[in-house]
């Protein structure tokens, strides 16, 4: 079995794959202050919850976008299951061609999300994660990642609002009936909801209109990613596991590499 591990800025996401098969997921927070052995005592315990022995996992990927967690989360494979994970970054192939001025700044999730899309839709295409901050990958015909956008993300921007001011509440996002709200809750769920909504529609519009795609396949992803795709029309395609289906065809292609030589 494989253990595809993702980790993001606000959590961790772990999947269990049996052959092509996802067999189980799991979510934890990304903390820092954490050991290795505090997250393998958690993650041993899901997966045996799930009826899976650690002995059976053979093979582990990570992809990452915190830095000063990847020591942790490696040592904690080596330590709990007897496996040096494979890191995507730099050495690792991907199968994407990235075309950017610096291809080190794109975020693993970034690369990750695209291999992902291209090999399950295929291009052109764009790729919506609605996680920490809101990222737009696009993917042109050849299955190449030429560029995308970087906005704030949802649940980012209601805590920026909530702390920032003294009498706004946390609320629950969802889509509110009406724009016009008729208490504090509907006013910020519309405002951050549809302002969200709106925020997408006018990205993807001028992405079209320079790429001369009218026709761009749209697929979101992350947590928020369902809301949103009900406010937006141009969204095709919600995939909640994208992610770590993409990390399971990465692991495919450098194993297969690996046999060869």
């Amino acid at each position: 079995m494989l253990l595809a591990i993702d980790i993001g800025n606000t959590n961790i996401k772990y999947g269990i794959f049996d052959g092509e098969n996802l067999a189980a997921s799991f979510r934890v927070s990304s903390r820092i202050s954490r050991t290795a052995d505090e997250y393998g005592s958690v993650l041993v315990g899901l997966i045996e919850d799930k009826g899976i022995a650690k002995t059976d996992i053979d093979g582990i990927i990570i992809s990452s976008v915190i830095p000063t967690l990847n020591y942790t989360i490696c040592h904690m494979c080596e330590y709990f299951f007897g496996i040096t994970p494979i890191m995507v970054g730099p050495g690792v192939k991907t199968g994407l061609n990235v075309k950017v001025e610096n291809p080190k700044e794109v975020g693993a999730d970034r690369i990750v999300n695209s291999v992902s899309a291209f090999v399950k839709y295929g291009g052109p295409l764009v790729v919506i994660d609605f996680g920490t901050a809101t990222t737009f990958n696009v993917i042109d015909n050849s299955g190449a990642f030429i560029g995308g956008v970087i906005a704030p993300g949802i649940k980012t921007s209601l805590e920026g609002l909530v702390s920032a001011t003294a009498q706004l509440p946390m609320i629950e996002l969802v889509s509110p009936k009406k724009a016009i709200g008729k208490n504090t809750e509907t006013n910020m769920q519309a405002g951050i909801i549809f302002g969200f909504a709106g925020l997408v529609e006018n990205i993807l519009k001028k992405i079209k209109k320079e790429l001369g795609a009218e026709d761009l396949k749209v697929v979101a992803t992350g947590g928020l990613g369902e809301i949103i795709a009900k406010e937006v029309k141009s969204i095709g395609i919600v995939d909640r596991t994208l992610t770590l289906d993409g990390l399971k065809y990465i692991y495919k292609l450098n194993k297969e590499i690996k046999e060869t030589k």
